[in-house]
């Protein structure tokens, strides 16, 4: 596996439309952060926008349905629990900007909370099962970060240890457009290869958790193994 470091300078990402699905803990504080850098963000949940009143005031986000938070995003945030991808509105893309690229942060928690995914237990990766069920590629990223450190641990480029997240995925402009946004939030990116090398960053992998700088993600991903270990099978 080849992993690319990213050591271009930094470049304002400059103010996107990002539709954001799924307001708890990593949804929700992507909703503030990307607000406070002045992208419009639409924010959704599955129990409608009057639930995102007090998330709408802190922030300036409008909150909308799920079926209108990409309508005119560039960039379109799915952070829902797994089990619940297949019942996003049908078409809930459609509305997207041209060539938008669409993030998934899920993960698979067969015993904690998804039940069981055949094909995810016979082997496809989560982000692969994900872009199946909603008809459009993905780049998987913020899978394994901690939401707090979404809101803590930013810090401009070059700073000694910034930490560092792994980005997967097939379509190399839609990466580096999540990758150039990661980089705005205040972190490092390495880029982990494609969606079918995703599992590299999937649960009970060294990576998922770590809040290493590039040379520790890198070397997280090099040492993750693509058996499931039993706590992370259904």
């Amino acid at each position: 596996m080849s992993l690319h470091l990213s050591t271009r300078l930094a470049r304002k990402v400059g103010s996107m439309k990002i539709g954001i699905i799924g307001a708890g803990n990593i949804g929700g504080n992507l909703t503030r952060r990307l607000t406070a850098l002045g992208h419009e963000v639409a924010v959704a949940n599955s129990r409608g926008p009057q639930t995102l009143t007090a998330l709408a005031e802190e922030t300036g986000a409008t909150p909308v349905t799920a079926s209108e938070a990409a309508k005119g995003a560039q960039v379109v945030v799915v952070t829902v629990p797994l089990k619940a991808v297949p019942d996003l509105p049908d078409g809930f893309l459609d509305g997207a900007a041209e060539g938008a690229a669409v993030i998934d942060t899920g993960n698979y928690y067969p015993q904690q909370r998804d039940g069981r995914i055949a094909a995810i237990e016979e082997g496809l990766p989560e982000s692969r099962w994900t872009e199946q069920q909603i008809g459009h590629p993905v780049i998987k990223a913020f899978n394994g970060t901690y939401a707090q450190d979404i809101l803590d641990r930013g810090r401009p480029q070059g700073t000694p240890g910034r930490q560092a997240l792994p980005v997967s995925g097939d379509d190399p402009a839609a990466k580096q457009t999540v990758r150039d946004l990661i980089d705005e939030l205040g972190f490092d990116t390495v880029d982990s290869g494609g969606l079918d090398d995703s599992w590299r960053q999937q649960p009970g992998t060294p990576v998922y958790g770590s809040q290493g700088d590039v040379d520790a993600i890198v070397k997280a991903l090099s040492e993750a193994s693509p058996e499931r270990t039993a706590e992370w099978r259904a």
